[in-house]
C-alpha cells in the first residue's frame, strides 16, 4: 500500500510540474508577443525578375488596376502548381485575346514552402511577365488563411478570386461566380439604366461574395467516406452553424470570389490564419451585411491529396513520398495551430477581448489539430 501511495504521489508531482511548465510557456509567449514588435508586418515587396529590384506591392485600399485577380496560396506545391498555372494562364490569355477590355493578374503566395514551389512560381513570372504574374514570399509557414489574406490585401483586381493550387476546381467555373455577382449587383445596387448610371457603375465598389460550393456532391461523399470522417464532418457543420449561423452549406471549398469592396472589409478584419478562416469569412459577411451567394462548381480529386489517396492506399512510389511529406508538414502546422490557439485564448481571456464566436472558431481549429495528430 505504501509503494502504491508513493507511486501516485510521484505521478501527481510529475503532472503538476508538467502543468506548471505548460502554463509558464503560454504566459511567456503571451508576454513576448505583447511586448515585442518584431512580428509587426513589414511592407509587402516582390522581386522583378528582370531588374532584380524589390518593388512594393499595391494595397487593397488603392483603386483597382486590373479587372480580375487570382490569388493562389501554395505550400509545398512544387508538383501540382505547374499544371494549375498552365491551365489558368491558358484560360486567361484566351479570354484576354477575345476581349480587349479584360485584364488580369495571378498572385501566387508561397506560404513558407520547403520544396521548389518558389522556383516554379518565378519561372511563370519570367514566362508571362511581372505585370501578369507576381509572387509573395511569406518566409515561414503561417497557414492558408494568412496566405489568402496577404494575397487579397496586395491585389489589383476589381474582382478577386481565391483558388487552390491543386486545381481541384476548374478555373473556367469562375465565370459562374462572376456572372452571379454582376447580376446581383445590377439588380440590387445599380442606380438606373441611364447612360450616366452605366458609366459610374463599378463592380469593385459593391460588396458581394460568391462561394463556390461542393454541397451538391455531399451525398456521394457520405457514401465513400469512412464513418468517423462523416461523424467529424457532421460535427464540424454543427459548430459552423453555431459559430457563423446558417446560409452557406459548404464553407471550406477553396474557390471564392470577392468584389474589391468586400475584400477590403473582410481581409482587413480577419483574424484566423489557418483553414478555419473560411468560417470567419461567413461570420464577417453577416457582421458587415455583405451579400453572400453559394454557387455549385465542378470539383474533382487531384493526385497528391492529403486525404483521399492516403486512405485508399493507391499511390505510386513518387506520389506516396510526396503525400508522406504533406502529412508531416500538416501535422507540424496543426501543432503550431494548437500553440497559437492556446496563446490567443490565454491573452484574450486575461483581457476579456475574445468574442464567443472566436472562442468557438479557435476551439474548432485546435480540435482539427488534435484530429490531424491522431491521424483521423
Amino acid at each position: 500500500m505504501g509503494v502504491l501511495l508513493t507511486t501516485l504521489e510521484f505521478l501527481a508531482s510529475l503532472l503538476l510540474i508538467f502543468l506548471l511548465g505548460f502554463v509558464s510557456v503560454i504566459v511567456l509567449e503571451a508576454y513576448r508577443r505583447r511586448h515585442n514588435n518584431a512580428h509587426v508586418e513589414a511592407p509587402a515587396m516582390f522581386e522583378d525578375p528582370e531588374s532584380l529590384k524589390q518593388v512594393p506591392f499595391p494595397d487593397i485600399v488603392d483603386p483597382a488596376e486590373k479587372y480580375l485577380s487570382l490569388i493562389i496560396p501554395a505550400y509545398n506545391e512544387e508538383y501540382r502548381l505547374p499544371g494549375t498555372l498552365n491551365e489558368t494562364m491558358n484560360y486567361l490569355q484566351q479570354r484576354a485575346a477575345n476581349d480587349k477590355s479584360f485584364s488580369y493578374e495571378v498572385v501566387i503566395v508561397d506560404d513558407g514552402s520547403k520544396d521548389g514551389t518558389k522556383i516554379v512560381a518565378f519561372d511563370f513570372v519570367k514566362k508571362y511577365g511581372v505585370d501578369n504574374v507576381r509572387v509573395i514570399l511569406l518566409g515561414k509557414n503561417h497557414g492558408k488563411g494568412e496566405a489568402i489574406r496577404k494575397g487579397m490585401l496586395h491585389s489589383r483586381g476589381e474582382l478577386l478570386l481565391m483558388l487552390d493550387a491543386d486545381g481541384a476546381t476548374k478555373v473556367t467555373d469562375l465565370e459562374k461566380l462572376e456572372n452571379q455577382i454582376h447580376a446581383i449587383a445590377r439588380k440590387d445596387y445599380h442606380p438606373g439604366d441611364s447612360a450616366a448610371g452605366e458609366a459610374t457603375f463599378r463592380i469593385s465598389d459593391i460588396p458581394i461574395v460568391a462561394f463556390g460550393s461542393r454541397a451538391h456532391l455531399e451525398e456521394k461523399a457520405l457514401a465513400t467516406r469512412k464513418w468517423y470522417r462523416n461523424f467529424l464532418m457532421k460535427g464540424f457543420h454543427l459548430v459552423v452553424l453555431l459559430a457563423a449561423g446558417p446560409g452557406i452549406r459548404d464553407t471550406q471549398c477553396g474557390f471564392k470570389m470577392f468584389t474589391r469592396s468586400a475584400a477590403r472589409k473582410l481581409f482587413t478584419n480577419i483574424r484566423l490564419k489557418r483553414w478555419c478562416f473560411d468560417v470567419e469569412i461567413v461570420f464577417l459577411c453577416k457582421w458587415f451585411g455583405i451579400p453572400m451567394l453559394e454557387i455549385s462548381v465542378n470539383w474533382s480529386e487531384i493526385p497528391g491529396s492529403k486525404d483521399t489517396e492516403l486512405e485508399s492506399g493507391k499511390l505510386t512510389p513518387d506520389v506516396r513520398i510526396f503525400s508522406d511529406q504533406l502529412s508531416k508538414d500538416t501535422v507540424q502546422c496543426r501543432f503550431e495551430n494548437l500553440r497559437f490557439f492556446l496563446y490567443v485564448l490565454w491573452e484574450n481571456t486575461c483581457y476579456n477581448q475574445m468574442k464567443p464566436v472566436y472562442r468557438s472558431l479557435f476551439f474548432l481549429e485546435s480540435a482539427a489539430g488534435i484530429c490531424c495528430i491522431l491521424q483521423l
